[in-house]
């Protein structure tokens, strides 16, 4: 009888463990998908927005308007266009100010749903991010005073010093174009273009739609040489984020065509 009684209970306290264990599981799984948040199309649909990591600093692309405070530009409007599509509003957006550099870690920290900052579709990010079809076609060039010895990437020595901007395809492309001439690197555009300006480099280099931007503020500087890389641009979503992922381009392809596209496309490159 005591032998009973004892295995009775010995039962319930295993029960008891087994119960506390899948519910402590329970909670630390859910607390885990708050946080981390899979920023998908179902959350995205719930939380009625999309929040799109931007440039601040790129003239024609993304660009904070000092007077109205508001961000402008080419793959601005584009987040609206695909906001409507998704969400039926392209008011439900919101921009988060990405650079280069920290692009990826604020997508994959969950901080932005997606990145649309003239970011180039590589082999190596596709590791990090998925993305969705190209929907701008660019290619690196170089930006320099005009009267510039420099008038091709030929002209690059180790007499040359050449400016770009941290965590940008640029900077690997110009090493390998031209070995000789040094690099220096800056956080973002902006700094690179005053860079520029003020003679610490010969020459800008990054994609040409982002140098004609800079041209266009000051025309004593012009693009030279052409462009010697493909760089298209996609949007970047996290890894595995397919519904979204799907949602963006379908929505891409309706707005190519129904003509939206075209519409904002030469709103900014006319």
């Amino acid at each position: 009888m005591f032998k009973t009684k004892k295995m009775f209970r010995l039962v319930v306290i295993a029960l008891m463990a087994v119960l506390f264990l899948a519910a402590c599981g329970s909670s630390d799984e859910g607390t885990s998908g708050e946080s981390s948040g899979d920023n998908g199309l179902a959350t995205i649909k719930d939380r009625d927005k999309i929040v799109f990591g931007v440039k601040y600093d790129t003239k024609l692309f993304g660009l904070k308007n000092p007077t109205s405070g508001e961000v402008e530009g080419f793959d601005i409007d584009v987040a609206k266009r695909l906001a409507k599509e998704i969400l039926g509003d392209e008011t439900k957006v919101e921009f988060v100010e990405v650079t280069s550099k920290t692009r990826i870690p604020l997508l994959n920290k969950g901080d932005i749903d997606a990145i649309i900052a003239t970011m180039t579709i590589t082999e190596d990010r596709k590791k990090e991010v998925d993305f969705t079809d190209v929907y701008f076609e660019a290619g690196q060039s170089l930006l320099v005073k005009k009267g510039s010895p420099v008038q091709s990437i030929e002209d690059l020595t180790k007499d040359t010093t050449v400016l770009a901007v941290k965590g940008s395809t640029s900077t690997d492309n110009i090493r390998a174009a031209a070995p000789d001439a040094p690099v220096l690197e800056f956080e973002n555009y902006a700094e690179a273009f005053t860079a520029l300006k003020a003679g610490k480099g010969e020459a800008l280099t990054t994609d040409n739609s982002i140098l004609l931007g800079m041209a266009s503020e000051d025309d004593s500087f012009e693009l030279v040489g052409g462009t010697f890389t493909d760089e298209p641009y996609g949007i970047a979503v996290k890894k595995g984020n397919t519904e979204f992922l799907d949602a963006l381009n379908q929505s891409l392809e309706t707005l190519r065509s129904n003509g939206e596209f075209d519409k904002v496309y030469d709103n900014w490159f006319e």
